[in-house]
């Protein structure tokens, strides 16, 4: 009988051992869920964000950021008109404003990096420009932003305030188009930002002016009132006022907030 007991004993044990580990295997972690994050950004941070998308993703298990580039006028008018995103980042405080006043934004903005614009020229600059009146030479074919975008409106302040009368050739919709003009030998000269220049690299010739101080963009981001994963917008408005956002920022040539 002490046999027979001992074993159904061992049996009921092996029994308990073998539910045990089944029950390990239901606890294991279920993978992240998959969730697209889409940010309307300005096209002079395409660099910058575009690299610091790739962090966030990677501190994000599951989460992939969906960016679009364009003028902030334009950007704001998109999600004006019901455009799916989640969070909006300008290169000026009054396309921002518009989409505050339009009760888009949930929140407050926050503000992540400022720039101010420089002079790009063709690598060999064969219109000879040296300062921000040359621009208005005879003869000079230079191309700016249309004045709805940010980085035109800061050129006509710019100008405005050195009492210089410029004619472009052509004004365009953002910043990158401004530069693919210079580059491509279209235009003697362009008006961008600082950090257009330097992410250009040898492709265009950079010229600071000092009248350019007097214009500094200031860029504020918000999360949007219409986003489906607003924690997750509130988090990505949060990493870019982080000390690893801000790094990069710095090292693209931004200012500091």
């Amino acid at each position: 009988m002490k046999k027979i007991a001992l074993f159904f004993t061992l049996a009921f044990a092996l029994i308990l051992g073998a539910c045990s580990g089944d029950t390990t295997k239901t606890e294991e972690k279920e993978p992240a869920q998959e969730v697209t994050l889409t940010v309307f950004a300005a096209a002079s941070l395409k660099s910058t964000f575009t690299e610091l998308a790739k962090e966030f993703e990677a501190e994000n298990e599951g989460v992939t950021v969906a960016l679009n580039f364009d003028g902030s006028s334009n950007l704001v008018a998109q999600i004006q008109d019901g455009a799916p995103a989640d969070v909006f980042a300008s290169s000026d405080v009054n396309n921002m404003t518009k989409a505050e006043d339009a009760k888009l934004v949930e929140g407050k903005s926050v503000l992540f990096a400022t720039n101010i614009l420089q002079i790009a020229t063709p690598p060999d600059n064969p219109a000879g420009i040296k300062t921000f009146a040359d621009l208005a030479k005879p003869g000079v074919k230079l191309v700016i932003c249309a004045e709805p975008v940010p980085c035109g409106s800061a050129t006509a302040q710019v100008a405005k305030n050195a009492g210089v009368t410029l004619s472009p050739v052509s004004e365009e919709q953002n910043v990158t188009d401004v530069l693919g003009k210079v580059r491509s030998g279209e235009a003697d000269a362009g008006l961008v930002y600082v950090t257009d220049v330097i992410s250009a690299g040898d492709d265009v010739h950079g010229i600071v002016f000092p009248e350019a101080s007097s214009v500094v963009n200031e860029y504020p981001i918000a999360a949007l009132s219409n986003s489906k994963h607003k924690d997750l917008a509130s988090a990505f408005v949060t990493f870019m006022t982080s000390a690893k956002a801000q790094s990069v920022f710095k090292a693209a040539g931004f200012g500091q907030p």
